[in-house]
């Protein structure tokens, strides 16, 4: 029983005491530094961004009134959201003639590939940061003494920064058009029903679109952490010791030659 309780403590004991040597092992004081405060910032942000955008859905709507008696007041609700693919939504559109009651029509406008690019730029945004800052906390060691690691994080950085540019705006102008595709009139004006005399159309409630006004902001705050943080990747790189050296070297060199001028004069 002795042996059977000594093996289940350690066995207990192991998994904690790998996490307290991880734990232990990560310098925290790195997150003070640019660098690493910079990267948490970029993380979050990450999952703000494609939170917001990847969690939304909206209504739109329509109220028809056909002038037949017979008929009451028919109201449409339309809900659409991520990734945003509106041809595929159906809704009906009532008729006002009394053989047929409804047909089935589509939302306008396919945004998806804006939508789906700002999405999978933030998910592999949160995947990096996560990792670097990982590297950077625990195995700081290799990103100063390799000088491949700070290479790599500075050519990712610079891409990551042209892509988030890219990103904002190309989600931006798609938001755009989905809110263009989207309002109660653009409803009511694909509708033939509204375009008669026997039918009065109105639109309805017009759809809240704060969540991805936020995600479009998120996009371009995350522009702007990636390009400042381009100059703190790059004063680790051997390139900005390179050119620190060669400032040094042309400083004596030029102090040399006016010495050596004011010699001859003399």
């Amino acid at each position: 029983m002795s042996s059977t309780e000594s093996t289940g403590r350690t066995a207990d004991k192991s998994p904690r005491q790998q996490v307290d040597r991880l734990l232990v092992g990560l310098r925290w004081r790195r997150l003070e530094e640019p660098l690493g405060f910079i990267k948490v910032l970029q993380w979050l942000f990450a999952i703000f961004a494609f939170g917001a955008c990847g969690s939304y859905s909206g209504e739109t709507g329509a109220m028809v009134r056909c002038n037949n008696e017979a008929k009451d007041v028919s109201s449409i609700i339309v809900a659409f959201g991520y990734p945003f693919r509106l041809h595929r939504i159906q809704y009906e559109m009532p008729l006002c003639d009394e053989e047929s009651t409804s047909k089935t029509m589509h939302l306008m406008g396919d945004f998806s590939a804006p939508a789906e690019f700002f999405v999978t730029l933030g998910i592999f945004s949160f995947f990096y940061t996560m990792a670097a800052l990982v590297i950077y906390l625990r195995f700081h060691n290799l990103y100063t003494e390799n000088k491949r690691f700070p290479l790599v994080d500075f050519c990712v950085t610079v891409s990551f920064t042209f892509f988030w540019l890219v990103a904002a705006a190309a989600w931006g102008k798609g938001l755009t058009d989905v809110k263009g595709a989207t309002r109660p009139s653009s409803l009511t004006a694909a509708m033939s029903v509204c375009h008669g005399e026997e039918a009065v159309c109105s639109g309805g409630a017009t759809p809240s679109m704060g969540l991805a006004n936020i995600s479009v902001l998120f996009g371009f705050i995350n522009f702007f952490l990636w390009a400042g943080n381009c100059w703190f990747v790059f004063k680790e790189t051997p390139w900005h010791g390179q050119g620190q050296g060669q400032d040094q070297a042309q400083g004596p060199s030029q102090e040399s030659a006016a010495e050596q001028g004011a010699v001859e004069k003399q």
